[in-house]
Formats: structure tokens, sequence, C-alpha cells
């Protein structure tokens, strides 16, 4: 038994007069002849002892009067209840106990011999402060608020440990203050509590022993585990930084004090919706019974139709009582697993959000019927918060997933993601294990390529054109000037200079080379520009006209930027629209098969396009798709010739477009380069593909010198005589939809550097308003049942 602590603001006077004086106080009012013959024996019993009256410092002495402290508190602690009240006289702050109830004795003895009993969180500074704020609250009156909780946490017999919260009866208690003490004001008590933590200034106020306490408190426990538990669950699930092996440690404690099964044993399996497989976590401390070594498992062979109908369609729990009894009718990896891991009754939980299911929760006991459906409703109170966390964690490293992706691989089309992120998983799993870890190179086999590209016709011709424009115009503007100022003064630099922009002219009017713009820079800024600052200093008229000049020039170049202009918000117009439109139309592709596709601006926009089964996630793969991959493609492209045009009726200047499409029948193998993040044709042979892709929109017809692509037409470039009949379907259908003309011309090319034997197809495109009207959609799958 614990001795009364010296260092205390109370002399400690365990006394029971106020029971005593209460008893009397009743005899003179009682009527029962009964009940007043009782107490009149008790409290003559209890004259014996003055000492219970005077009260008594040393706590041993509560040993020596057992019997009659027990008599006279027998109102207070009913016999009929103390096999359930869990209760008992003590002296306050102390963690002293007497007269306690047979169960409250119960539990101290399944505690141990070893076992102190003392209060949670509660340093004997912290026990100080209360104890003189139960001064200021009953000796002066003052209204402070200690509504603070205590507890006590005893293990029982098994060792688990259970949580009691404390409720302190006070009735029967008088503190009387010694002539030493203090007197307390409230300016004292607004001092004191905003210094809660300055032990020296409260000794200070209330010095040790400078007042009694006389009298005793009764205590009430009430067991709290369950509730203690999710309490403590939550903080555990919320602080995010905890080490995550300490942290489930931690949580197979609170279930083993929920359920008071001291052995129990807690995994976590997570489930992966988009593949239907059973996943380990990221974590290797981390059990899972489910799976147990293994990394991933498919659902169907993962548990039973029941298990699976219960956790993942209906979310809710699934027990086995008994494993030996499912053992018998079960052989699927769960059976095996929990017999290997010495199993006898488990629980499985799911952690669902929205009806998703994110994971499962896994309980397991080595008794049978020990977990069963009914004690399965203590997690009713407890999953949301586990779901929570559990969302938020995937949420996290979902996010690192794609962290890793975006450091390692920059932007990467969503058809693909799945193989990237399984790559960035073993990333953070290898960091996460030694530090090290590596991003490999992604690959994908035997994919169909399909390549398209809608080009401005001569676009070369066109942006020299309006570079030699304004280079013309911006020294015509100087000649002009220059002219004005020579009618003013005639200076022989003038001259000079006028003879040197006229000879500039009509080079540039013969023909502009890739110098031309480069000279006409070197002359502004040797000899125009310098005379442009004298001449804005000559006349008013002539510094407006300097001024007029000079708000004309590109500020970064020095040149005049009004038909490039022109030309570059055209090109820049043409290619976002496009780019939006061919982006809009994939959402209708990947409906067709999922596969990768990039595109990129030039002077126009070209497209890739890969199709093949290592590019879908467990989707098995027909030629049917690449077909239908083919016709959309080509229709898509004729559409998009048609907002080609449709759209310049808005931009300054006209262009004309030239659509080519590259069929090849090969399957190739391309990988995704890390160095250079980007996807690449894989190996020596699959290059020729990317040869014939450069040059093939430079290649004649055979025996002339005439470009394969021609302005209003599509041109679709082959080399195997089922791909031209193939595509000649096609066309024949996509005519009678109006998209094509009937000028079809098969046509040889001729051999470009490194490739021979090219064919074409060369169709002239109609043009139309409505072409791109929702109606005018292509229903690709019935179009592939009528074609083949």
């Amino acid at each position: 038994m614990m001795q009364q602590l010296k260092d205390f603001p109370f002399d400690i006077h365990i006394s029971f007069h106020k029971v005593i004086e209460q008893y009397e106080e009743e005899v003179k009012e009682i009527e029962s002849s009964i009940s007043k013959e009782y107490m009149e024996n008790m409290l003559k019993y209890i004259a014996d002892y003055p000492e219970l009256t005077e009260g008594f410092e040393d706590p041993k002495l509560l040993k020596k009067y057992r019997e009659p402290i027990k008599i006279l508190l027998d109102d207070l602690f009913p016999s009929i209840l103390t096999n359930n009240e869990i209760k008992a006289a003590a002296v306050p702050f102390h963690n002293i106990l007497f007269n306690s109830s047979k169960r409250l004795t119960q539990i101290l003895e399944d505690a141990g011999e070893d076992f102190e009993i003392t209060f949670r969180n509660m340093d004997k500074d912290l026990i100080y402060v209360f104890a003189c704020i139960q001064i200021l609250r009953q000796y002066y009156k003052y209204e402070v608020d200690i509504s603070r909780p205590m507890y006590y946490d005893i293990p029982d017999a098994d060792g688990i440990k259970r949580h009691y919260r404390i409720a302190m009866n006070a009735d029967f208690v008088e503190i009387f203050k010694k002539d030493n003490a203090p007197e307390i004001t409230q300016k004292d008590v607004d001092v004191l509590l905003q210094n809660v933590d300055d032990l020296e200034l409260w000794k200070e106020k209330f010095p040790p022993n400078s007042y009694i306490f006389k009298g005793f408190t009764i205590v009430n426990l009430t067991d709290v585990t369950i509730d203690d538990a999710i309490s403590e669950l939550k903080t555990t699930l919320l602080f995010e930084e905890v080490n995550e092996a300490e942290e489930l440690e931690k949580l197979q404690e609170i279930f083993r004090s929920i359920y008071k099964i001291p052995d129990l044993r807690v995994g976590f399996t997570v489930f992966n919706r988009r593949d239907m497989v059973f996943e380990r976590m990221e974590n290797d401390d981390a059990k899972s019974f489910i799976l147990d070594d293994k990394l991933v498992n498919d659902c169907d062979t993962g548990i039973c139709e029941r298990g699976f109908q219960k956790l993942i369609e209906d979310n809710s729990y699934f027990t086995i009582s008994n494993v030996d009894n499912y053992l018998k009718k079960n052989k699927n990896l769960l059976a095996k697993n929990l017999k290997k891991n010495k199993v006898k009754s488990c629980l499985l939980a799911p952690i669902a959000k929205n009806g998703r299911l994110l994971g499962i929760l896994e309980l397991a006991s080595e008794r049978k019927n020990e977990l069963n459906s009914i004690n399965a409703i203590k997690l009713d109170d407890i999953l949301p918060y586990i779901v929570t966390t559990v969302e938020r964690n995937r949420n996290d490293f979902e996010n690192r997933v794609k962290a890793v992706i975006q450091s390692e691989c920059t932007s990467i089309h969503p058809s693909v993601l799945w193989v990237f992120e399984k790559e960035a998983k073993k990333f953070i799993k290898d960091y996460d294990k030694d530090g090290l870890a590596s991003f490999k190179d992604i690959s994908f086999k035997d994919v169909y390529p399909l390549y398209g590209q809608i080009d401005i016709v001569a676009s070369s011709e066109a942006r020299n054109d309006a570079i030699k424009k304004d280079l013309l115009d911006q020294l015509e503007i100087i000649l002009d000037i220059i002219k004005k100022a020579y009618d003013i003064e005639e200076l022989p630099i003038y001259d000079q200079v006028k003879y040197r922009i006229s000879d500039f002219k009509e080079e540039l009017q013969d023909h502009l080379n890739a110098s031309s713009e480069q000279k006409v820079f070197n002359l502004l800024k040797k000899e125009v520009n310098p005379l442009m600052s004298h001449l804005k200093k000559q006349s008013e008229d002539i510094k407006k006209l300097v001024e007029e000049y000079t708000n004309k020039l590109n500020p970064e170049t020095g040149l005049v930027y009004n038909h490039r202009k022109k030309y570059d918000e055209t090109v820049q117009q043409i290619n976002r629209t496009m780019s939006r439109y061919i982006d809009r139309k994939q959402i209708q592709a990947q409906e067709i098969y999922p596969h990768y596709f990039e595109r990129y601006k030039t002077d126009g926009v070209d497209h890739n396009m890969y199709i093949g089964s290592s590019m879908a996630n467990k989707r098995p793969f027909n030629k049917v798709y690449l077909f239908n991959l083919r016709l959309w493609q080509l229709s898509t492209m004729c559409e998009m010739e048609n907002r080609f045009y449709q759209l310049q009726e808005n931009t300054p200047i006209k262009l004309e477009a030239a659509s080519l499409i590259l069929v090849y029948n090969s399957t190739m193998s391309i990988r995704y380069r890390m160095d250079e993040k980007k996807f690449d044709v894989d190996g020596t042979y699959n290059a020729r593909y990317e040869i014939i892709k450069k040059r093939i929109d430079k290649a004649f017809v055979k025996g002339t010198e005439e470009r394969v692509t021609q302005k209003g037409k599509m041109t679709i470039v082959y080399s195997q005589s089922s791909d031209e009949r193939e595509y000649l379907q096609y066309i024949k259908y996509l005519q009678a939809r109006n998209y094509f003309g009937d000028e079809i011309e098969l046509l040889e090319l001729e051999d470009v550097q490194g490739v021979v034997g090219l064919k074409a197809i060369r169709v002239n495109i109609l043009y139309s308003p409505d072409r791109n009207h929702p109606e005018n959609t292509i229903n690709y799958e019935d179009l592939m049942e009528e074609l083949h």
C-alpha cells in the first residue's frame, strides 16, 4: 500500500466523521423501528473506535480498522452489489484504495502481485496542482473547471490491459486551512490559472502541508476498454508520422483489448478492383491471411464464392467461426493459409468507401468460435476510421506513384498508365527497402502501328513568302522615311543608305535564301538604326514617321512582324483546333480498344497510335479491333480536313492541307526510353518504320515529279496487296457516307532512301459543312460485321 505523499499541500487525515454525523442525524428523524435499531447499534459499535471519527494519518491503520470501516460503510457499499460494482473508498490522489467491492478486488488480484495501481498520465507535479485546485473549489468556493477524466489501466488475467474511467465522490471530505497558509485572493487565482505549469508558484501560494484534508472519497470505476480502444485507434490512425511497424503492432494490441483475445492476430489485404486481384500491402511487416507470403492472387481462387459475395459485392462481414469445418468444403487460397497459420476462427471485414472495396481487415484467433458473426458487430463503430485512414494512405500512395511517373516519365497516356503504375510501385518498394531504386525502360511487344498526318501544303514556301513580304515592307517604310529626310536635308549618307536599301529590295524580290534575313538584320543594326535615332530629331513629321515604323517592329527581333504574324496565328489556330478535335475523337477510339496515342504539332498535326494485347490490361485482342481503329483513323482525318477549311473562314490568311496515312501490316515492339522520356521503336528491324514515316510525304509518284500528297486528297501509303483491298473497302463505305468522291488513284511510288516497293491509294475528299454533325457518327462495330 502506498504511503502518503510528503510533498503535498494537504496533511491527510483519513476520517469517517461525516458519515458518522450523517447517521446520527438520521437516527433522530427515522421512524422505522428496525432501521433505527440497526443504526443505533452500528453507532454504538463504532463509538468503540474513536480514531475513525478523529481521523488518522497512517494508511497502515486501514488494515487494523478494516472490519469497523466495512460495517460503517455498509450502506454506501451494499453487499448485494459487490459482485457487480467496481467500487472502493480511497485516499484522494494517492492511489490508496480500501473497502473495495469483490469485483474490484478480483480485478486487482488478476493483475498480479507486482501490479501497482496508478493514475494514467498523472505525475507528482500534476497531482500537486490538482490538489490545490480542490482547495480553491471546496475551501474558497472559486469556480475552477477541473473536469478532466482520470483513468486506471489494469491488466486482466490474460494480460490484456483493461481501461477504467474513475468517477470520484467527495461528499465526505472537509478541508481546513492551517495558520501558516497564505490567504488566496481573486488576483492570486487569476495569476495561478495563467501559470498552470509553474509548480513553484503553486507551492508558493499553497505550501506543502498547509491544509488539512479530513475524510475520504468514494471511487466508482467503469470499464471503458472498448471506448478507450476506439479513441486510441483514432489517435493511431490519424497520426500520420507514426512508424508503420509500430502502428501495426499497436493496432493489434487495440483489437486484442476490444475482443478480449490475448493472442488475436491482425492482417490486411489490399483489393485491386481494376485487376480483380488481392495484393499485399507495401509494408513488408503487414500480415495477410488471404495471401500469406504471396504478393498477389486472383479473387476467384483467393476466397470462396460466399466470401466473394459478402466482401466484394455486398461489402459485409465474412466470418468463419470454425475453420476446420470450412476446410472440409473449401480448397481455396484462404483455406490453405488459415490452416498454415493455425487459425481456428477468423473475421474478414470489408474496408469500403461508397460501395468501392479498398481492402480487407483480417482478425484471426487460434480457437474456434472466438470470432463469429455476433461479435463482428463490434467493428461497426471502428471501421469508418479505418476506411478514412486506408483511403488517405491509398491516395497518398497513388500520389507517390504519379509523382514517380511524372518525375521519371513526364506525361503518360492513360491507356498505358497501368504499366507505369506497376513499375512505379516496384520503384517505391525497392526505394523504401534499401534506398536504391531505378525505373526500368518499359516495352510493349507485338503492337500494330498507325500513323497519320494532316499537313499544310507548301508550308515552307508560305512561311518564306510571309518573311519576304515583311522584309520588303520594312525596307519600303525605311526608304520612304529616308527620302523625306533627304528632301529636308541633302546629306550624302541618306543617299548611300537609299542605294543600299534599293539593292536589298531587288535581291529579295528575285529570291529569298537562308542568309537574306540576316543580311537585312545586319543592315538595320549597323546603318539604319543609328540613322533613325538621328532622324527623330530632324522634324516633327519625320519623328512621327519613325515612331510609326518602330511600333511595327517585333521587340525581340527588331523586324516588321505582320505577314509572319498572320501566318503564325493561322497555323497556331489550325493546330489548336485540329489537336482538340482529334483528342475529343480519341475518347471514342479508346472505347473500341485501349491503345497508345500521341499527337504532336508541326506545320499541321501528326499522330501515332499503337494497338496490341500487351498494351491492354488483361483484355483479349483480335485484329478486328485493328480494323476498327484503321477505319476510325480514316474517317476522323476526313473530318479534320473539313474542320481545317471551315476554320479558315475566320483566319488571317488562307492555307491548303494534305492528309496522309501510313499502313504498316507487321507488328513491332516499342520501348519507352527513360533518357528521352518518350516512346520509340525497339530494335534495328523496327527502325525501318520510322524511316518510312519521315520520308513518305516527300516521295514522288513513280515515273513523275509529282508529290504523292496533294491538297484536297487523302493519301494512303502501303506495301501489301491485302492492305489495298482492306482500304478500298473502307473507301467504298465512306464514299456512300459522302466522305470521299469518285476519284480513286492506285499509284506506285519512287523508291526513297532505304525504302522500296511502296504503293499508295489517293482519293479526293468531299467537303461538307455538316461533316462533323453527331448524326454522321459511324458505328464501327456494325460496320466491321458488314465489311468482314
